[in-house]
């Protein structure tokens, strides 16, 4: 692809081309599971601007707060207790499920989902441990269930995705990538640090997860080995290992990607792909806004794309995906993928060694 190709390319441009339903189909309907922050003010804005999805269903652990929360949503028919949810109550009055909780949440919210016969969205990383995600997947088998990598649906990601599959910037040799953020004073009882919700740690599983998986989605390519480096310092993050944490990452294709997180640092994201003949640059990338820039040769185009709202843009595309009727990409054994890597990551760290995914 020449430089010329590639204008060509960014100018057209298009938001949606996954995109199978025509707009009036639908609505998937949705009860949210968790109703902490990101669940009222990022998802619930969101399906209430998408195209193919409604909320009509709030799971809370307290029925006071998900009936709190109802009352100020019209289209919501009813608040629950976890426990109402896991019984069946309301079983009628939602199509889909999405989980928000503590990772080490998902596997009972999903199993009872399932056990309804409703379809699954649930966040990354998809459980807490490798053994709870393959437990999760196993408990999916039967109905429709995505891992919420909501970069896969940012369009400067799938535009990356697919010069590098057409070969605009030669072989890719290396990625970098970068998330981080600071959680730190966000208050005593903060989840991800506490290992029995989180799991393994902190910043790699929350944070290193997006270069990680996003490589992968960009290379179309899958880790094989790992290397990695952590540290924890400050009091506060005493019972994780990860602080901060930088790994490797070999793939499968031969790329070799440098990664590194950290939940006590300046807010920060990036992913650059270099190849033989070009590069690729995504910056910001992981912070809910992303913008691509294209380096061939001596040559570079910047990408102009309309920002979009990442979590619509995911609850649009999974609700697409069951109304067409096929399958998502990112399905629970897509996540069990990323699973593994991270139990790699954690043991690599821990041991001094490399280990293979």
């Amino acid at each position: 692809m020449g430089v010329a190709d590639l204008q060509s390319y960014l100018e057209s441009f298009t938001r949606r081309e996954w995109q199978a339903s025509s707009d009036d189909a639908g609505p998937v309907r949705f009860a949210l599971v968790g109703l902490g922050w990101w669940t009222r003010e990022r998802a619930m804005p969101a399906i209430e601007n998408s195209t193919f999805c409604e909320t009509t269903v709030l799971v809370s652990r307290s029925a006071a707060k998900a009936e709190r929360v109802a009352a100020d949503h019209d289209a919501v028919e009813a608040g629950l207790s976890s426990e109402a949810f896991h019984d069946g109550a309301a079983v009628d009055a939602y199509d889909a499920v999405y989980i928000c909780t503590p990772n080490a949440r998902h596997l009972e919210f999903a199993e009872s989902a399932a056990a309804h016969g409703k379809a699954v969205l649930c966040e990354k990383p998809m459980e807490a441990t490798l053994e709870r995600a393959e437990r999760l997947a196993d408990a999916c088998d039967d109905v429709p269930a995505m891992i919420a990598y909501r970069m896969h649906t940012e369009p400067a990601v799938r535009r990356a995705r697919e010069l590098v599959r057409a070969g605009a910037i030669g072989e890719p040799v290396h990625v970098h990538g970068n998330m981080s953020q600071s959680i730190a004073g966000w208050g005593p009882d903060q989840w991800r640090l506490d290992p029995d919700l989180a799991g393994y740690g902190t910043s790699v599983t929350d944070l290193g997860i997006y270069p990680l998986n996003t490589t992968r989605f960009v290379l179309e390519s899958d880790p094989t080995a790992v290397q990695a480096m952590m540290d924890s310092s400050h009091e506060y993050f005493a019972d994780v290992p990860d602080e901060v944490a930088a790994f490797n990452v070999t793939f499968e294709d031969g790329t070799l990607a440098s990664c590194t997180a950290s939940q006590h640092a300046q807010l920060d994201s990036f992913l650059k792909i270099v190849g033989t003949e070009g590069s690729l640059a995504v910056e910001p990338a992981f912070h809910m806004e992303s913008s691509l820039r294209a380096t061939i040769g001596e040559t570079t185009v910047d990408l102009e794309t309309p920002q979009v709202d990442q979590m619509e843009a995911e609850f649009d595309y999974f609700a697409d995906c069951l109304l067409d009727g096929r399958s998502p990409h990112a399905t629970p054994e897509h996540g069990l993928v990323d699973m593994r890597a991270i139990e790699a990551i954690y043991e690599a760290a821990e041991r001094g060694e490399t280990r293979s995914v």
